[in-house]
C-alpha cells in the first residue's frame, strides 16, 4: 500500500511540475497575452468554383492603407496565431501589414484535390490551373474584398510554402 501511494504521490508531483513548466512556456510565448491583431476566415473562390480556407489577421489599430503579406500552405491554418505572437513573422507584425493564411486546395478545410507539387497549368485550356492561378484568384479576392489596403501583396514562405511563393510569381497577378 505504501508503494502505490508512494507512487501516485510522485505521479501527482511530475503532473504538477508539467503544469508549472507549461504555463511559464505560454507565459514567454505571449500566446495568453491580448493580440493587436483582430481574426477573420473566408472561403475564397477561385477560377474553377473551388473555395480555398483563408484566415486573415488585420491590425487593431490600423491607420493607414496596409499591403497584404501572404502565406500559402499545406499545412495548415486553422488553429494559426496571430502574426504578432509567431516568431516567424514577429518583426514583420510591427511594421504594419495585413496577414493572410490560406490551405492549398485539397488540404485541411479547403475545398479540392490535393496534388503534390502541382506543375504548371497548361495555358492553351482556359479552365486549367495551378497555384499560381490559385494565388492570383485570391490576391484578386482579398483587393476587392479586405478593406484599409493598399493593393499590394508580398508572398512569403519557406519549405513547400517557399515553393509556393515560387509558383506564385509564374503567372503573377499585377499587385504581387
Amino acid at each position: 500500500m505504501t508503494t502505490w501511494l508512494g507512487r501516485r504521490g510522485d505521479l501527482c508531483f511530475v503532473i504538477l511540475v508539467l503544469c508549472l513548466l507549461m504555463s511559464r512556456t505560454l507565459a514567454q510565448t505571449g500566446i495568453e497575452t491580448p493580440s493587436g491583431y483582430d481574426r477573420k476566415e473566408f472561403m475564397i473562390p477561385v477560377r474553377d468554383g473551388v473555395r480555398l480556407f483563408t484566415v486573415v489577421f488585420t491590425p487593431k489599430n490600423q491607420q493607414e492603407r496596409l499591403p497584404f503579406l501572404l502565406q500559402r500552405t499545406p499545412y495548415g491554418v486553422e488553429r494559426m496565431f496571430p502574426p504578432d505572437k509567431r516568431t516567424y513573422v514577429k518583426d514583420l507584425a510591427a511594421e504594419g501589414y495585413i496577414f493572410v493564411c490560406q490551405d492549398i486546395r485539397g488540404r485541411y478545410r479547403s475545398e479540392g484535390d490535393f496534388e503534390m507539387l502541382r506543375f504548371s497549368r497548361d495555358r492553351r485550356n482556359i479552365k486549367s490551373i495551378d497555384e499560381s492561378t490559385d494565388t492570383y484568384d485570391t490576391i484578386e479576392w482579398l483587393l476587392k474584398s479586405i478593406p484599409n489596403n493598399n493593393a499590394r501583396v508580398g508572398v512569403l514562405g519557406v519549405s513547400y510554402d517557399g515553393w509556393l511563393t515560387v509558383m506564385s510569381t509564374l503567372d503573377p497577378h499585377p499587385s504581387l
